[in-house]
């Protein structure tokens, strides 16, 4: 199974419109067509910027989303801590990729990102959806 990793600004982008590419990959995730990994420092995240006021998120709708984030998300330990992006943040993200050997970390950011960390590429939704189904190029 695809082990994958997904940024923060994935799950906002699938709240926020869930007809987009990101509410796709997130929808893989909760199906368990992949497997999404995941550490504490991350799911606080996740929490976090999805209660945004400026999100206006239904607050019961977002808490049986991270019900089932944390469902299906494998929780990782990282071993090692990375500074590597020039936003602090997401040094986390790299190092659950390296700890889980993910194959994909999917970000809608890839500016803050290397192309790849260790074995993993760093896509955003499209990327990653036309890597698993080649039918899936336009």
């Amino acid at each position: 199974m695809i082990r994958v990793v997904l940024d923060t600004n994935v799950l906002v982008s699938a709240h926020l419109n869930q007809q987009g590419l990101e509410a796709d990959v997130l929808r893989l995730a909760f199906a368990q067509a992949i497997e999404l990994y995941v550490t504490e420092p991350i799911l606080a995240e996740y929490e976090f910027v999805l209660r945004r006021p400026k999100f206006s998120l239904d607050s019961a709708h977002l808490a049986h989303a991270m019900s089932r984030i944390r469902a299906v998300g494998i929780v990782a330990t990282p071993k090692s801590n990375v500074a590597l992006s020039p936003d602090e943040p997401d040094n986390r993200f790299l190092e659950c990729a390296e700890e889980a050997a993910a194959a994909y970390l999917v970000t809608g950011n890839k500016r803050h990102f290397p192309k790849r960390w260790k074995g993993t590429a760093v896509v955003n939704a499209r990327e990653f959806l036309e890597s698993i189904s080649p039918d899936l190029k336009s």
